[in-house]
């Protein structure tokens, strides 16, 4: 029996889930619903503009496969979008795409209007005297693409803020908000999409500015009576960048003139880029007309760097200030501070003073001086990630190795010490360190412990190795 258009797409899904992220899955292909199935064409409803371009931007080759595998070579797809519209509810248009074949799959650029239910303002005040091109845009030369340094933690947001730099104000990302935890290169990204707009087209107003900064500015207008040229000042830019934008939190008159400001260059077409330490639906005591506003295009997350991001990020900074450290003090460094770039980045300038002042030679001694200053409460706390670093390193053995499900003897007796630290020298639950050791159950966990302890007071050679790994993980 032939499917349906709800059957075609239940089997396109079941490949596409084995061929990107879980995440990319949730985000990308569950919000879509087939809609109808004729001629040999899918259509599938998306719920924004912003979901077509990036399905097309990232997912056309994985798209045309499905199709042609469940469909044929003369399997076609058609997009039903959602144009949402201050006025009335949202209704689906549709774009209907060329063939999925190899021909035209490249090089086809699909025309798509960009204006639909949208109507042009043009900025009725002129301020004599007032040129864009002496606006100083604020930003840090040393906050660029290049030092930002791309992880899974961080993909989404750098590569929506890369495209935004390359066609501003020209993209579905308009807002563009980035959010996330202190430290995590929300300002850092939001500079380098502003320079790099600067460097593409020089003719372009672009301007940062915190968030503070700009409800200080409109106090001072009200003060000196100049509203009008404060609104009128905003309303000229061509990329305004706010930093840190949470703090509108409160502000009724604040928030009013900027949803007005928002209003005027979003509907002319011109780029705006927020950084906040929330994403728009947990952003209290923000008027719901704004919030509304910030969801109009992309809402991309900063989190914690995995490991692998924190080394990188190390490195790249040693290098681009031509110094170099012992390996082992990259890699202290790196699993030891393991929720805060900026604070990792302040070690490391911290460590690199600290040698340089006093004449001293960098060394993992002195590395766990400075964290122990640094971290402050967290000091005395490592990671279980670097507990496992230094077990495998003392047994030479290989994480993956520690992490399998291998019964090997020196294997067991490794994973169980590094079971036995994580619980002595951290604060994780059984169930965590039994996660990061291989899948592990919290009884597991427990039995490791018991385990070791055992060991220790009948094997003088285990407790030797107890006591060199111990010195190895305390903290000086």
């Amino acid at each position: 029996m032939s499917k349906n258009h709800e059957g075609i797409w239940e089997s396109c899904l079941k490949v596409i889930k084995d061929n990107v992220s879980l995440q990319a899955y949730k985000t990308w292909f569950n919000p879509i619903v087939p809609v109808k199935l004729e001629n040999n064409v899918l259509t599938i409803q998306v719920p924004s503009h912003f979901f077509y371009e990036w399905l097309e931007e990232n997912y056309i080759l994985l798209l045309k496969k499905v199709i042609q595998k469940e469909m044929g070579k003369e399997g076609r797809l058609e997009y039903s979008i959602i144009m949402e519209n201050n006025t009335t509810k949202s209704t689906p248009y549709t774009v209907k795409l060329p063939a999925l074949n190899s021909k035209n799959l490249k090089n086809a650029p699909i025309s798509m209007p960009l204006d639909i239910n949208e109507k042009q303002i043009r900025n009725p005040f002129i301020i004599p005297g007032l040129k864009k091109v002496n606006v100083d845009s604020n930003l840090n030369p040393s906050y660029s693409f290049d030092n930002f340094v791309e992880g899974d933690c961080n993909r989404l947001a750098r590569a929506s803020g890369y495209a935004v730099a390359n066609k501003p104000g020209g993209t579905a990302f308009n807002p563009l908000l980035i959010y996330g935890g202190v430290g995590l290169g929300k300002t850092h990204l939001s500079h380098a999409i502003g320079i790099s707009i600067k460097d593409q087209f020089p003719n372009k107003t672009v301007l940062y500015v915190g968030s503070e900064k700009f409800a200080h500015q409109f106090i001072d207008a009200i003060k000196n009576q100049t509203t009008n040229d404060f609104i009128h000042f905003y309303q000229m830019i061509d990329v305004l960048i706010i930093d840190d934008v949470q703090f509108f939190s409160g502000k009724e008159k604040t928030q009013d003139v900027f949803f007005h400001i928002f209003n005027h260059l979003h509907q002319n077409g011109k780029q705006i880029i927020l950084t906040s330490d929330k994403p728009p639906v947990e952003m209290k005591g923000m008027e719901q007309r704004l919030v509304s506003r910030f969801k109009w295009g992309l809402s991309a997350d900063l989190s914690a760097p995995a490991l692998e991001t924190r080394m990188a990020i190390l490195e790249k900074k040693m290098y681009g200030n031509g110094i170099e450290l012992p390996k082992d003090v990259t890699e202290y460094l790196a699993y030891s501070i393991n929720t805060n770039v900026r604070e990792m980045e302040g070690a490391l300038n911290t460590l690199l003073a600290q040698a340089s002042l006093n004449k001293k030679v960098i060394t993992i001694e002195l590395a766990k001086q400075m964290v122990d200053k640094f971290v402050k409460n967290t000091a005395r706390e490592v990671s279980i990630e670097y507990i496992q670093k230094v077990v495998c390193d003392y047994f030479d053995l290989e994480l993956e190795i520690l992490k399998s499900k291998t019964r090997k003897r020196e294997v067991v007796q490794a994973r169980q010490i590094s079971m036995y630290f994580s619980k002595i020298m951290t604060k994780s639950s059984l169930a965590n360190i039994g996660a990061h050791c291989g899948g592990k159950d919290h009884a597991t966990v427990l039995h490791a412990c018991r385990t070791v302890r055992n060991l220790s007071e009948t094997d003088k050679q285990f407790r030797a190795y107890l006591e060199d790994l111990e010195k190895k993980l305390t903290i000086q």
